[in-house]
């Protein structure tokens, strides 16, 4: 039972990972031309997605559990819902993408934290999904202070 509900938690957070990637590639050439600096930080993030998907399949089939590689139905619910909401925001199109990453990360680590306090997570899952919520702490704290600069700045004008 233990091990089912280990793989179950770990296949939640696989969906959540590819719902992040999902995400990521909707991200206008817009934002990158007013925010350069940040593109960096983007593709750092995109590449660990990437890491982390790979580990949660591999702590997956080490327990013989069958990956669910795909992203969720929320997150497509989600995913269309932004893509509504930027066709009525034309103008503000960069912070409302921008405020959208900082939502999705935000989601991601109260998905990972639930993970980890559900109990159902062996002691190596544990270590490693702790690992990636340390990792989806900085990508929110990164993006959260680009959009709170972002208000600063246009208070200012």
């Amino acid at each position: 039972m233990r091990t089912e509900q280990n793989i179950a938690v770990l296949n939640d957070l696989l969906h959540i990972t590819n719902d992040r990637m999902e995400g990521f590639e909707k991200v206008e050439g817009k934002v990158w031309e007013m925010y350069p600096d940040v593109k960096d930080e983007y593709d750092r993030m995109i590449s660990q997605s990437k890491i982390m998907r790979n580990e949660l399949i591999n702590l997956i089939t080490e327990k013989n559990g069958e990956p669910q590689d795909s992203p969720s139905i929320a997150g497509a619910v989600h995913r269309t819902w932004i893509d509504i909401k930027n066709s009525f925001t034309m103008g503000n199109l960069v912070e409302s993408t921008l405020e959208n990453v900082v939502f999705g990360e935000k989601a991601a680590i109260d998905a990972y934290e639930s993970a980890i306090n559900s109990g159902h997570l062996c002691e190596k899952s544990t270590k490693i999904v702790s690992e990636q919520l340390h990792s989806l702490k900085v990508s929110y704290n990164q993006f959260k202070n680009i959009v709170q600069y972002k208000k600063k700045d246009q208070s200012d004008s």
